[in-house]
């Protein structure tokens, strides 16, 4: 796209044409892009040798390749949803680097996306599932019929269709708004093909919390970075620092550190929390086709299997206690499911999950040890665990329930150490990630660099701009990822370079604005009008 398409797409204002406007239109070298294609295909033959080596591990005959074939399908998927992410995302953290003059374009991309890499691999995955959690119980218990690709497929193809359409216009739209939107859209459409309620599809207590962390960002972005460079101005008096670029001249060399530093921290927070979102993904996509190897956590110590054993013992008991007077004739595992799914606690809840909690407690005593579970239990231990674990969770959270603090911590001990036997992500899949995610950043940032480069304020961005709304954006992601909340990288520093200009009195393009608060408010009803559309179409076709 021309900038001129880019000017009338974005409005009538057009785009600042500072004096020293950084050359974006250069190549990458040969040597580069040789490098670009030999990291790719290093990490697609590491993922196919490690689910070989963890297939192998289990014992398993391979009969049929058709789950590998599917397998093969929703991974590439969901690599290339980070992929896109990676070139949609980083452009953000890129931008005032390249417009400050700090590193060149091509220089400033691989940087980037090294952090990123970085990033990802030492995340700590609490995104992952957090994230997860918003999906239908019933289709993650079922991930690997077709109703569970229907909804992976729909979802992922979804945000990545949004995300693809918003960096054609150019638009710093986010990659968490749009997957959470999907989330919520296949949820929707599950709950209403059943015969229930849309609005019974989502855990919308999660959906809420996460919901605050978007809406909050880009206001945490905007007024964080505004107070941080009005600070600076009365603390560091050097007028170098709040001039723009001269010509093709570097910075001085405090300030390039300064603002290379800011650009490392974005692209690292980047990392570990946007690269999460597709890590629990992944994991519903092992777990559903090759559950005898990812269906539970086989690498779990017996140390653990024997603290297992212990909170089992007492949550067991203190359930049992809770439902004490009430009794249930037959399989506990439909009542839960359905308090999980409702929210809505029965005179059977507590009974039934007293009885799944004892069974969950005698299957793993029975086998001693997680890698021992049969090829033929292991999805149905590992759902029992999963459904318990959620149960607790809701359990926990609904206040009528009056649970005392004791009660509470046996409860999450016990919650804990199903989440070890379940909730894990092998290192292949962080490295895999790890690698869509950073090479996404060396492709298609042009066009989103040069939205938060010249078209947010009406002057060129200075050195004390750019070092402020990177600072904010790596902190407040940084917050973000330790309390397991995703944010959009997009909303707090595209915010934040808004909130620099506003401090400063440079003026704003709201034009620019305009069409940036328009694709934040879009991004959630399209990105569930097109998830429950595929995912419709999908449960019909597969």
């Amino acid at each position: 796209m021309t900038d001129m398409t880019i000017n009338q797409t974005l409005g009538d204002s057009g785009p600042v044409q500072p004096a020293g406007r950084p050359n974006l239109d250069k190549g990458f070298n040969p040597l580069t892009m040789i490098l670009f294609f030999g990291i790719l295909a290093a990490g697609i033959l590491y993922v196919t040798y490690s689910i070989y080596i963890d297939v192998e591990a289990t014992g398993t005959r391979v009969t049929t390749y058709l789950p590998y074939i599917l397998l093969l399908i929703a991974l590439l998927i969901a690599l290339g949803f980070e992929f896109v992410n990676g070139f949609h995302d980083t452009a953000n953290a890129v931008a005032t680097v390249i417009y400050t003059h700090s590193l060149q374009p091509e220089i400033a991309v691989v940087w980037s996306g090294f952090f990123n890499f970085l990033g990802v691999l030492t995340s700590t995955g609490a995104v992952a599932f957090g994230i997860v959690s918003l999906l239908p119980v019933e289709l993650i218990l079922q991930v690997g019929s077709s109703a569970g690709f229907a909804m992976v497929f729909a979802l992922l193809i979804a945000a990545i269709m949004w995300n693809l359409g918003t960096w054609y216009f150019g638009l710093p739209a986010s990659s968490s708004h749009t997957l959470i939107g999907s989330i919520i859209g296949v949820g929707v459409a599950n709950a209403m093909m059943r015969g229930r309620d849309g609005t019974s599809g989502v855990d919308w207590g999660k959906a809420t919390e996460i919901g605050y962390a978007l809406l909050l960002s880009p206001l945490v972005g905007f007024v964080c970075a505004a107070i941080l460079l009005l600070l600076l101005k009365f603390v560091v008096r050097n007028p170098k620092l709040y001039t723009a670029p001269e010509g093709d001249a570097a910075p001085p060399w405090w300030i390039r550190g300064l603002l290379i530093l800011t650009c490392t921290g974005v692209s690292f927070a980047h990392g570990s929390n946007d690269g999460q979102k597709g890590m629990g993904l992944i994991m519903l996509i092992l777990i559903g086709t090759v559950p005898t190897a990812y269906a539970l956590n086989r690498a779990l110590p017996d140390s653990q299997v024997a603290r297992f054993e212990q909170t089992s013992t007492a949550a067991s008991a203190l359930i049992s206690a809770k439902g004490f007077g009430h009794g249930i004739i037959g399989d506990p595992r439909p009542v839960v499911t359905q308090y999980v799914a409702a929210h809505q606690i029965s005179e059977g809840t507590y009974p039934a999950l007293a009885v799944l909690v004892k069974d969950i407690g005698d299957q793993v005593q029975r086998y001693g040890s997680l890698s021992k579970v049969p090829a033929d239990a292991v999805g149905n231990t590992r759902n029992d665990m999963y459904l318990a674990s959620e149960a607790i969770r809701f359990l926990m959270k609904d206040k009528e329930n009056d649970l005392g603090k004791d009660e509470v911590a046996t409860l999450n001990a016990y919650k804990g150490s199903l989440d070890q036997a379940t909730k894990f992500i092998p290192t292949w899949v962080k490295i895999a990630v790890a690698i869509a995610l950073g090479l996404g950043t060396m492709i298609g940032w042009k066009r989103i660099v040069i939205t938060v480069g010249e078209k947010i304020g009406k002057s060129h961005l200075t050195y004390a701009q750019g070092a402020s709304a990177e600072l904010v954006a790596a902190a407040t992601i940084g917050a973000a990822d330790m309390f397991g909340l995703p944010v959009s990288t997009t909303h707090v520093l595209s915010s934040g370079v808004a909130g620099t200009m506003a401090a400063n009195g440079s003026g704003l393009q709201m034009a620019t604005i305009r069409n940036l608060v328009l694709a934040w408010v879009l991004t959630l009803p399209a990105a569930i009008a097109l998830s429950a559309t595929l995912y419709v179409i999908f449960s019909r076709v597969l």
